[in-house]
């Protein structure tokens, strides 16, 4: 078994606990996004939510749909939609496999997590999955109750 690497510096500002329970996550990327200055601003006092949140393509570009940016207070007039949808930064040969994976074969493209990595730059995780059907989901909490259980089994024994 290969040493597990450290974890990089992150300090996650929205995280969608729901994806992995809802989709099946074959594959994860880290993808850059395109923000204005004020909602940089108001991610970095850490209120955003993605729970609702999709990527999609528009045109060439894979854009980020439906997550809820709040506006920052202090910047006024200057202010930005709070939904609006937002560019990701991804290569050009990963836009297209996101693409073709929701085009052709039913996956779909879910944000998992905002984060800002070690050099202050505002990241997205993006998981490409598939949706779970009502006996999958049975099966993981199961899964998720058993690990639990054993958990405090084992801790409860030493």
């Amino acid at each position: 078994m290969a040493p597990k690497k450290p974890e990089p510096n992150r300090r996650v500002v929205a995280d969608n606990r729901k994806a992995r329970f809802n989709y099946e996550i074959t594959d994860t990327v880290e993808a850059g996004i395109a923000l204005t200055g004020t909602e940089v601003k108001s991610l970095r006092g850490g209120k955003a939510t993605i729970g609702e949140a999709y990527a999609g393509p528009s045109g060439n570009d894979l854009f980020l749909f439906n997550a809820y940016i709040p506006e920052y207070l202090e910047a006024n007039r200057f202010n930005h939609e709070t939904k609006r949808p937002r560019r990701l930064l991804l290569h050009r040969r990963q836009i297209d496999k996101f693409i073709g994976a929701t085009q052709r074969e039913g996956y779909t493209v879910v944000p998992l997590k905002i984060y800002f990595n070690d050099r202050g730059r505002a990241k997205v995780e993006l998981g490409l999955g598939r949706g779970k059907k009502l006996h999958d989901k049975r099966e993981s909490a199961k899964e998720r109750d058993w690990q639990r259980d054993k958990a405090r089994l084992l801790r409860d024994k030493s």
